[in-house]
């Protein structure tokens, strides 16, 4: 009986710990070429998920920005509140595949003569 409950349990189990890789944001849905954008910050950053997120205005288009890990992001010196909505920042990294999607898997964001490098080993 305990052995069936176990042999029931391990497939459960494993659905339960893949399920934080499937949300985790790769960069296989990112182009390859640099991009570069720069905006308003329209959003502050946000430590919600397994990413620090951003959105930057640009003219009438709003971009999601997916940085580092919150972990990393703020290794980089990029915290919350450092970088107040309405601040125009320059942002590099991936666009999405997907041109009808405005993200982009963001590696650097550069504010008032500072450089957050959110993956460093990316550059």
């Amino acid at each position: 009986m305990h052995r069936r409950r176990l042999l029931l349990a391990v497939p459960v189990l494993l659905l339960f710990l893949g399920l934080p890789a499937a949300a985790h944001h790769g960069w296989a849905g990112y182009q390859s070429a640099e991009f570069q954008l720069e905006g308003t910050v329209s959003r502050e950053l946000t430590f919600e998920g397994a990413h620090a997120a951003m959105q930057v205005r640009v003219g009438t288009q709003v971009w999601e920005l997916t940085l580092a890990p919150p972990a990393a992001t703020t290794r980089a010196g990029l915290t919350k509140g450092i970088i107040p909505v309405g601040a125009t920042v320059v942002i590099n990294g991936h666009r999405h595949v997907d041109p009808k999607r405005f993200e982009v898997k963001t590696e650097r964001v550069t504010w008032n003569g500072r450089t957050f490098n959110v993956y460093p080993g990316r550059t």
